[in-house]
């Protein structure tokens, strides 16, 4: 039988002074004989630069999807940021607009007490509506609680806007003078002419409402301003209406009709001044009677 050969083995300390040796051998062997070593270091070269030229354009290829990684990265946590800046921006303008228009509202009912100083009144918000988009009949946020009492004069704007005709003890119900069922007593403010203001769904959607019993014998003219008058059984005098427009004659010949242009916008309604002050038809009744 062959016998086995012993493998053999080398101690690793030995082997690693033994490299070190052949290195140091090496780098003293190409100062000393380098121009023998030419040869080989251009071979060497030849072959090694090609693949440091690859190495180097993978490295370069890595760290560039790197950065651009990095890059995208970052971006896309600025945009993150800039979107959620953008956004409480948004939100704070909205409260900031919603603010600043409740502030005009208030100012524009500020004007409208000053315009009419000798009047008690009570502010209040326009709750909601019934009907379509005009506000014919509408309901406030203010009742019995408040002072507030049927019959009681509602004006918003630069004017009148209807009269309360039901009350509870936290809400009132009011009726616009543009309502089919509304009719005010009215005059024109320059001269005392009286007429008669009726509401007509239909026209307000045209931008006007009726006047009507307007004497033959009145000069009328575009522009001319209507208030309530002194006659009137329900309204306070001289609350602003509107303004004459579109004057013709009756068929009859008696009496003239005309359109008139409220001076209050029915259709943007949220903040009004209800006249705690009720008018007293005393005299009237007894003038009637």
């Amino acid at each position: 039988m062959k016998k086995r050969r012993k493998k053999t083995w080398i101690h690793p300390k030995i082997l690693y002074l033994s490299l070190v040796i052949l290195c140091v051998l090496l780098v003293v062997l190409s100062f000393k004989f380098s121009s023998h070593f030419t040869v080989v270091k251009t071979s060497v070269g030849t072959v090694i630069s090609p693949m440091q030229k690859g190495i180097n354009t993978v490295g370069n290829t890595i760290t560039d999807k790197v950065k651009l990684f990095t890059s995208k990265k970052k971006l896309l946590e600025e945009n993150a940021r800039l979107k959620e800046e953008v956004d409480q921006l948004g939100a704070a303008n909205k409260i900031l607009t919603g603010e600043n228009s409740e502030l005009e509202n208030y100012r524009k009912l500020y004007q409208l007490d000053k315009k009419y100083p000798d009047y008690p009144k009570v502010a209040a918000k326009v709750i909601s509506r019934d009907g379509n988009n005009w506000f014919h009949v509408f309901y406030i946020d203010k009742g019995t609680e408040d002072g507030i009492g049927v019959d009681m004069n509602v004006i918003a704007g630069n004017g009148l806007v209807g009269i309360v005709s039901e009350v509870g003890k936290h809400y009132a119900k009011v009726r616009a003078i543009i309502d089919d069922k509304s009719s005010v007593s009215a005059m024109f403010e320059q001269s005392g002419e009286t007429c008669i203001v009726r509401g007509n769904m239909e026209s307000i959607y045209k931008g006007y409402i009726d006047v009507t019993m307007i004497s033959n014998s009145a000069s009328v003219k575009e522009g001319d301003e209507i208030v309530t008058s002194h006659i009137s059984d329900k309204f306070l005098q001289g609350l602003s209406i509107g303004e004459i427009k579109d004057v013709s004659q009756d068929p009859s010949g008696l009496t003239q009709t005309a359109h008139l242009i409220p001076i209050v916008n029915f259709d943007q309604l949220e903040n009004v001044l209800v006249i705690t002050q009720l008018k007293d038809s005393s005299e009237l009744g007894e003038i009637t009677k």
